[in-house]
């Protein structure tokens, strides 16, 4: 075969070597859109979080005896009931910051380079192209003397210059808000520390409501877990004891009930007994929570059953005489001046005999308040009394003197039952770093994004063959183009100006 024959042979097609699949698959991964489809999952999987009632909080059970089977069947199949705990939501947070880092690593080298590697030179033709450029030409003027000019008019408006030359061309470049370039990083380290945080919060923590009544000691706390219509409850044991020595409840209204919309704030104190580390006072407020060893005390509600916190005693002497007064504190006890001991034993806010004929409250509210007392006269037997606020006739057993006195009650400061505290275990203190740090770090970067922008101006000084002397101003914003544009004008005006 001649050589001209084998030039008109057909030749097979060049056939482009395809990517590896790991390096499609990252690069798929590591992709802006799927980060995107993401974060939008992420967001709809939360909406649906706040709309359906999570079963680990209170009030889940009255709220899935609401739904229809249909719903409970659905719901429950794809774990809408504690969608922070299902599989695919943490799935979901794993690939989400998967994408953020494998982005990051993918990119981060080209936005380092803007602040390692700036370019402080360009052609004459690069710069015409940018959006913003301007033509001056300075006349005569030596190119010392437009260079100065062109160096103080950037630096007045805020960049940082660098002279170079090349080949008898000057070139003047100035920039502002480098750093901007990593803003995007920052709010990335912010994001996947919120991640983190609450992935290990979730995982290793726990919610649980606690009652606390001024006098009771417990170690234990009740956690209840709702198996869709199982509920079930299980001890867990801390590793100190808590005792609830007062609670108080600050109310608009002091003559009005002590319900949440006449309250101001309430607050419960605690007496902790660890065997590592003695004593502490925990003073637990509503807007002011508690930690200790990882453990965060809340005010979660109160139980709205009238009592009080102190009592004011007016005692008439059986004999006759000037009433004197004692002040005694829940669960408290005092001694009178003869030596009688008054021991504060209960507080019933509407007094009434039960079926039984047995001294009850008919409703938690103050409609008939009556302290419950044990008096121990000097040389006597310990006696019940009953102290009331309402003046009751001699005749009346309950309001007969007892123990040498008439008693009544003159005064009291209304508080609850019973406080409940929402306490929140997460051992490596995640939900604070996350909260706290990634947080408000994640609001701080994003406005740093946003607010500021890395802003770059270049000068192309050449003399013609004229003797004249030209110079070619461009500029560029990474963001806020707009506002550049009027930065970027305003320095072109000041140099034609000079």
């Amino acid at each position: 075969m001649s050589a001209a024959e084998d030039s008109l042979k057909p030749r097979p097609a060049l056939t482009r070597k395809s990517a590896p699949i790991l390096n499609r698959f990252l690069d798929f991964v590591s992709s802006v859109r799927f980060g995107v489809v993401q974060l939008c999952m992420l967001v709809v999987l939360a909406m649906i979080g706040m709309l359906v009632l999570q079963q680990n909080v209170e009030g889940f059970d009255a709220y899935y005896v609401s739904l229809t089977p249909s719903e409970k069947l659905v719901f429950g199949k794809l774990g809408f009931f504690d969608i922070y705990h299902s599989w695919y939501f943490n799935l979901l947070l794993l690939t989400l910051s998967l994408n953020i880092i494998l982005a990051s690593i993918d990119r981060f080298p080209s936005a380092w380079s803007y602040i390692v590697k700036p370019k402080v030179k360009g052609t004459k033709g690069w710069l015409l192209a940018r959006k913003d450029n301007d033509t001056v030409e300075f006349g005569d003027r030596s190119v010392d003397e437009v260079k100065s000019a062109i160096e103080k008019e950037f630096s007045s408006n805020g960049f940082k210059t660098t002279v170079t030359e090349e080949k008898g061309i000057t070139f003047v470049f100035g920039e502002n808000g480098k750093w901007n370039r990593l803003g995007a990083y920052i709010v990335h380290v912010f994001l996947l520390t919120l991640f983190l945080g609450h992935f290990v919060a979730l995982q290793t923590g726990f919610d649980a409501d606690v009652r606390m009544i001024p006098g009771a000691t417990t170690s234990q706390i009740q956690l209840i877990q709702y198996n869709l219509d199982k509920k079930e409850r299980f001890n867990v044991n801390l590793p100190f004891s808590m005792e609830c020595t007062d609670v108080q409840q600050r109310l608009i209204d002091e003559k009005g009930n002590i319900d949440v919309t006449n309250t101001l704030d309430w607050r419960t104190q605690l007496k902790i007994e660890d065997p590592t580390y003695g004593t502490t006072i925990a003073d637990v407020s509503l807007n002011k929570p508690y930690s200790y060893r990882g453990y965060r005390f809340f005010q979660a509600q109160t139980i709205p059953v009238g009592n009080a916190r102190t009592i004011k005693l007016e005692l008439t002497p059986q004999g006759g005489g000037q009433p004197i007064f004692a002040d005694i504190n829940r669960n408290g006890e005092t001694s009178l001046p003869d030596g009688t001991k008054v021991e504060y034993e209960d507080f019933m806010p509407d007094f009434t005999f039960g079926a039984d004929g047995k001294p009850d409250t008919r409703s938690g509210e103050y409609n008939n308040p009556v302290a419950v007392l044990n008096v121990t006269p000097p040389q006597g037997e310990r006696t019940r009394v009953f102290a009331f606020a309402q003046k009751l006739a001699d005749n009346m057993p309950v309001g007969a003197p007892k123990a040498g006195y008439k008693w009544r009650l003159a005064e009291f400061e209304k508080s609850p039952l019973a406080h409940i505290l929402s306490i929140k275990y997460d051992p490596f203190e995640a939900a604070f770093i996350a909260w706290y740090i990634g947080g408000f770090g994640l609001i701080g970067a994003l406005m740093f994004v946003f607010f500021l922008s890395h802003k770059r101006v270049w000068a192309h000084i050449e003399t013609r063959e004229d003797g004249t002397t030209e110079v070619v101003l461009a500029g560029e914003a990474n963001r806020n183009q707009l506002a550049f544009g009027d930065k970027f004008k305003k320095i072109a005006d000041g140099l034609k100006r000079a």
